[in-house]
């Protein structure tokens, strides 16, 4: 059997396709989103490298999995055509990034300061998620400003968000000391 080639030479000149088959400009905004995932989905790999219980480890693999759904999903021509059932995000899926973020933050100090990115290399690498997060979510709202973007995307990225901010409150406050904003 052959070899997939990694290469096929069709976006040499500056042009990709959609799923549903449109070639578009390689700047065009649903690529500006996909390609923010894609980079999240790589920063919550280098992530979860960090963790050390196997309970993140197994939350951040889902988090991973569901990434690449979202990023077929802006992939997806959705105006003329349908995404795949893979692609498509649940009130599950939702749902259990709200549960583990209430889980994640019962065991944290009451927060009533701003707080600084940093203090522990997991807990800057969570942050480091949080903020690509927050311009994926930006970017998937141009989007949705075009073409018709599900709500449940932008509810999914919006409390992924959240959850990488109390994730890593609970790593500065396991492997460090949290970093306060000085007025």
């Amino acid at each position: 059997m052959k070899k997939s080639l990694i290469y096929t030479k069709t976006g040499d000149a500056g042009t990709t396709s959609l799923v549903g088959g449109t070639r578009v400009e390689k700047t065009h905004i649903r690529l500006d989103a996909y390609g923010t995932v894609d980079e999240l989905n790589s920063f919550v790999g280098w992530l979860a490298c960090e963790m050390e219980d196997d309970e993140t480890k197994t939350f951040l693999s889902f988090v991973q999995n569901k990434l690449f759904a979202v990023g077929s999903y802006l992939a997806t021509e959705t105006e003329s055509v349908a995404p795949k059932a893979a692609s498509i995000i649940s009130e599950d899926d939702i749902s259990k990034i709200e549960i583990e973020i209430d889980r994640l933050d019962e065991k944290l100090p009451r927060l009533n300061r701003f707080i600084l990115p940093g203090g522990s290399e997991s807990a800057s690498r969570a942050h480091v998620c949080r903020s690509i997060c927050r311009r994926a979510e930006r970017m998937i709202y141009k989007v949705a400003e075009k073409y018709p973007v599900d709500e449940r995307i932008t509810r999914f990225v919006n409390r992924l968000s959240d959850y990488f901010f109390v994730l890593a409150r609970k790593e500065v406050n396991e492997n460090g000391k949290e970093v306060y904003w000085e007025k």
